[in-house]
């Protein structure tokens, strides 16, 4: 069974992102990208299922410019079997990834699908369930525990009353949460030997995808400033603040 993991290029977390000056975007220029962290742990899931014999092949997917063969890169290093990446400059939404993610689904019919719950750049928690719905194939997310076994997929969900266990029919879409697991080390040996496993290009014309974005956006903003607390002598003091300047009560 093949496992399809797409990894998206996002600003690395640990770096503070900057506005730009004119509102239109976040600066990335010299600054340090790295894989989406939600989707190295659909990574190292798709290699750990390999590990124990239930996946054969893992294909890691990238869309976007040139630079994202350096994310496939590292995922081939954490254990993906070999690369694709749609190479494009325009700017790739939502619905265009999945759309490009589905023209791959039919190539190479992956038995299972598993990407990150959300990139942390967009934070827009979408591409999973459109691809799931334009492939017309069953979706389990915010996975914390995936079990494969007789052509089905049993995953562990967190929602807000607790656990729930989904029994998905392969293939399926599965997206990543937090507690999944926790992606390995990449050794400088792996590193070595990503280098000589096999990369494809192709372009969205290929898979005949028309990328064009939906959305525009208006303005980017950074949040505002928080202000500083007070110290109240008494709870008719807070209850006066709250309902006169806060206007929350």
């Amino acid at each position: 069974m093949k496992a399809l993991v797409p990894v998206k290029r996002v600003v690395d977390y640990n770096v503070k992102v900057r506005v730009k000056s004119d509102g239109t975007g976040v600066d990335i220029a010299n600054v340090k990208m790295s894989m989406n962290p939600f989707d190295e742990i659909a990574i190292e899931e798709a290699v750990r299922l390999k590990e124990k014999g239930v996946v054969t092949e893992v294909i890691a997917v990238s869309c976007g410019v040139t630079q994202c063969q350096e994310t496939l890169r590292t995922a081939m290093a954490i254990g993906a079997d070999r690369a694709i990446h749609v190479e494009t400059d325009a700017e790739l939404q939502p619905l265009a990834v999945a759309k490009l993610l589905k023209a791959l689904v039919d190539k190479e019919q992956p038995g299972l699908v598993i990407l990150g719950k959300q990139a942390i750049d967009d934070d827009c928690n979408q591409t999973g369930q459109m691809l799931a719905a334009l492939a017309n194939l069953p979706q389990a997310t915010f996975a914390s525990k995936v079990e494969i076994a007789d052509g089905k997929a049993v995953v562990t969900r967190e929602i807000d009353g607790g656990l729930e266990t989904l029994s998905l029919s392969l293939p399926a879409v599965i997206t990543t949460d937090l507690r999944l697991n926790e992606p390995r080390y990449v050794t400088l040996p792996n590193i070595m030997k990503a280098k000589k496993k096999p990369l494809d290009k192709v372009t969205p014309a290929d898979l005949g995808v028309d990328v064009t974005p939906r959305l525009k956006t208006l303005k980017v903003a950074e949040p505002a400033g928080r202000k500083a607390g007070i110290k109240v002598a008494d709870v008719a003091a807070l209850v006066d603040k709250l309902k006169n300047e806060a206007k929350v009560i």
